[in-house]
This record gives C-alpha cells, structure tokens and sequence, in this order.
C-alpha cells in the first residue's frame, strides 16, 4: 500500500513539472509572435549579439582610410558580417582630399566590405558642403556615395532640394537628380 502511495504521488508530480514547462514553452512563444502584412502568424526569432561603443578602422588598397564608430551595435548570427548601428558617425580620410565626416541615427555596416547604409537624419560634411537627407549608400568598392529622401545641399552660396545626389568618391563628380522627370531640382541663392 505505502509502495503504491509514492508510486501515485511521483506520477502526479512529474505530470505536474511535464505541464509546467508545456505552458512555460507556449507563453515563452507567445511574446515572440507577430502578425504579418497578410494577417498571418509568424515567430521572430532574435539571433543577434549587442555590443556598446563600437569603433570600425579600415583602408583601401588606395590608401583612403576609412573610420565608423557607433554606441551601439547589434551584429547578426545570420551574417556576421553585418552590424546594426545605432547613434553612427563616420570618418573618411581620402587621399589628396580633405576628410568626410557622416552622423545618423542608424547604420548597416558590412565589415566584409565596408559598405555602410546611413539612415534616418543623416548628415554629410565636406569642406564647406553640407547634405542632409534620410539615406545614404556608401561603397568604397563602388568609390560612391548615394544620399537620397529628403535631400537638401547647402554651401556658402546656394541651397538646393532634390530627391537624389550621387557622389563618385574618387573624382568628386556629382549627380543631382529628382526621381519623377516632371520635377525639377531647386536651388535658392542665398544673397
């Protein structure tokens, strides 16, 4: 009888640990499920490392340096090679050319490649050059910086609008385009 008795209770509590971890599983699971655009279910799943006050150096086989530091980043496990960035500024030392300097909100940095996407506020300084926008493609293998939404140059003199301004790093040449062919760039002098 006695053997019978701890028999029971043994079963009893290992079918009460069983249903504690199966509901701690499912609620576990419910704070990372989302609904997506099609009001399907999805489960997130968060495979990323953070690290605070981030700093990248790197040079081309040209010489250029080129330096991107962060308060915070959040690399990938997916791709390792990809770190999001948080608070981002950005140095570039060019060669026979003074040095660039970037701020946003936001970045992307391959540290593969070194291809950094700004986003959100950012902010571009060259000599007396300043661009304003809330996107900006930078590629040293492309030697291009691409500043796009939102975009306003402003020097010493004039002050333009457009939706797009493409920079090639190495000569200096500059696009300065509108996406619709019906608008134009503005400019406003400033005297």
């Amino acid at each position: 009888m006695e053997r019978k008795k701890i028999v029971i209770f043994f079963l009893i509590f290992f079918i009460c640990i069983s249903l504690f971890f199966f509901f701690k599983k499912d609620e576990d699971k419910e704070q990372n499920i989302k609904i997506n655009e099609d009001n399907k279910i999805e489960e997130e799943q968060y495979d990323s490392n953070t690290i605070d006050n981030i700093e990248y150096v790197s040079k081309d086989t040209k010489g250029n340096e080129y330096i991107i530091q962060a308060l915070k980043g959040e690399i990938d496990y997916s791709d390792p090679n990809i770190i999001f960035l948080k608070n981002v500024k950005a140095i570039i030392k060019l060669n026979n050319s003074e040095n660039i300097t970037i701020s946003s909100d936001y970045g992307k940095y391959n540290s593969n490649n070194y291809d950094t996407i700004f986003t959100k506020n950012v902010i571009m300084n060259y000599l007396n050059n300043k661009i304003t926008g809330e996107y900006l493609d930078f590629s040293l293998n492309r030697n291009s910086m691409i500043i796009s939404k939102k975009v306003i140059y402003t020097n010493e003199e004039n002050v333009l609008k457009s939706d797009v301004i493409e920079i090639n790093i190495e000569t200096k040449d500059t696009k300065i385009f509108m996406y619709e062919e019906n608008k134009k760039v503005n400019i406003k002098t400033k005297n």
